[in-house]
C-alpha cells in the first residue's frame, strides 16, 4: 500500500513538472511580453545591455522568469504575461531604492603647496640626528645620553615620563634608520602635508606616533625600549588610508587595496630596520593613525579645511610640544 501511494506521488510530481515546463515552453515560443523601460522609470528611453542584464538579475532574484533579446541594436526584456505586473512592481521598487546610486565621486580637494615647509621639518630632523651624535654636555658638564633620556622605555613611560612618547620619535639608531624614514616616510608625509596643510599634518603625525608608543608601552614588558620616527610614519599611512576610505566610502572595493598594500610594504621594509626598531610600535602607530584620520575626515567634511592661520597655530603648537618634551627629558636626566 505504501509503495502504491509513493508511486502515485512521484507520478503526480513528474506530471506537474512536465506541465509547468510545457507551459513555459509555450510562453517562450509565443506570448512573452516586453517591459518597456519608460513604464519603470520615465527617464529611461532605451535600455543598455548592462542595465538590461541588471534588471534580469533583479527578476531572477524574485523568481520571475525573463528573457533578454536584442533586436536592431535595441535590448528587450521579456516576461510571461501572467508575471508582467509583478515584474514591473519589482523593477520600480529596485530603481526607487537605488536612485542616484552609486553617488558621484567627490571632487578632489586642491592640494596645498607647502613643499618648502615640509622639507624644512625633515631637514631639522636630520640635523637633530647629527646633534645626537656629537659629544654634547649639559649645563652641569655631564655628557648627554640622548637615547637613554628620550627613548620609548615602557616602564618609564608608565611611571609618568610622558615626554618619551614624543622624544623617541625624533631619535634614530643609525644613519640607515634615519635615511629610510626620511626617504620613504617623507613621501607619505609630503602627501599628508599637501592634503591637510603642514600644521595640521605634523600635529596629527605627532599624535599618531605618540599614541602608538603609548599603546606599545601598555602591552609590552616594562623593560621594552625603542626609538625611531617610523612609528609616526606608519601613523601617517594610517591617516591617509582613513581619509581616503571615508571620502570615497562608496567606492571602497576600488580603493581599499592601496592603503593596505602601502602599510604592508612599509612594514616589510622599515619594520625590522635598526636594532631598536619595533614592529609593535609600527602596528599601533598605523592603527592610531587610522582612528585619527577617521575623526579628521569627518570633521573636515562637516566644518571644512583648516584655515591658514589655524595651520600656523598647530605648527607652532607641535614645535612647542617637541621642545618641551626634550627639555623635560634632559631635566630628568
Amino acid at each position: 500500500m505504501a509503495i502504491f501511494i509513493l508511486e502515485n506521488m512521484l507520478r503526480y510530481a513528474y506530471d506537474h513538472t512536465m506541465d509547468s515546463a510545457a507551459k513555459q515552453i509555450s510562453i517562450a515560443d509565443d506570448d512573452w511580453v516586453r517591459i518597456k523601460p519608460e513604464l519603470i522609470d520615465e527617464s529611461f528611453l532605451n535600455l543598455t545591455s548592462q542595465h538590461t542584464r541588471l534588471w534580469s538579475l533583479v527578476l531572477d532574484a524574485r523568481f520571475i522568469p525573463c528573457q533578454i533579446r536584442e533586436t536592431s541594436g535595441e535590448w528587450l526584456l521579456l516576461v510571461p504575461p501572467y508575471r508582467f505586473d509583478e515584474a514591473c512592481v519589482e523593477l520600480r521598487r529596485f530603481e526607487r531604492e537605488n536612485h542616484h546610486w552609486p553617488p558621484v565621486p567627490p571632487l578632489p580637494r586642491p592640494m596645498i603647496e607647502n613643499n618648502l615647509a615640509t622639507f624644512s621639518v625633515l631637514l631639522v630632523l636630520a640635523v637633530f640626528y647629527n646633534i645626537t651624535r656629537l659629544d654634547v654636555t649639559a649645563m652641569d658638564g655631564i655628557p648627554i645620553d640622548w637615547e637613554r633620556s628620550g627613548s620609548a622605555h615602557a616602564g618609564k613611560i608608565l611611571n609618568g615620563e610622558w615626554w618619551r612618547l614624543v622624544t623617541a620619535l625624533t631619535l634614530h639608531t643609525d644613519a640607515l634608520h634615519l635615511i629610510s624614514n626620511l626617504t620613504i616616510g617623507g613621501v607619505f608625509v609630503l602627501l599628508l602635508c599637501r592634503e591637510l596643510g603642514s600644521g595640521l599634518a605634523w600635529t596629527l603625525m605627532l599624535s599618531a606616533g605618540a599614541a602608538g608608543n603609548l599603546c606599545n608601552a601598555l602591552l609590552q614588558s616594562r623593560q621594552h625600549d625603542s626609538v625611531g620616527s617610523s612609528t609616526a610614519v606608519f601613523g601617517v599611512v594610517g591617516i591617509l588610508s582613513a581619509l581616503s576610505l571615508v571620502r570615497y566610502r562608496h567606492y571602497l572595493r576600488r580603493r581599499w587595496p592601496l592603503p593596505v598594500a602601502s602599510a604592508l610594504a612599509l612594514l616589510s621594509f622599515l619594520g625590522t630596520e635598526g636594532k631598536n626598531a619595533d614592529l609593535g610600535a609600527h602596528l599601533f602607530g598605523f592603527l592610531a593613525g587610522v582612528v585619527i584620520g577617521l575623526i579628521t575626515e569627518i570633521l573636515i567634511s562637516r566644518y571644512g579645511q583648516p584655515s591658514r592661520w589655524l595651520n600656523a597655530l598647530l605648527a607652532l603648537l607641535g614645535g612647542i610640544i617637541v621642545v618641551t618634551a626634550w627639555m623635560m627629558a634632559l631635566a630628568s636626566g
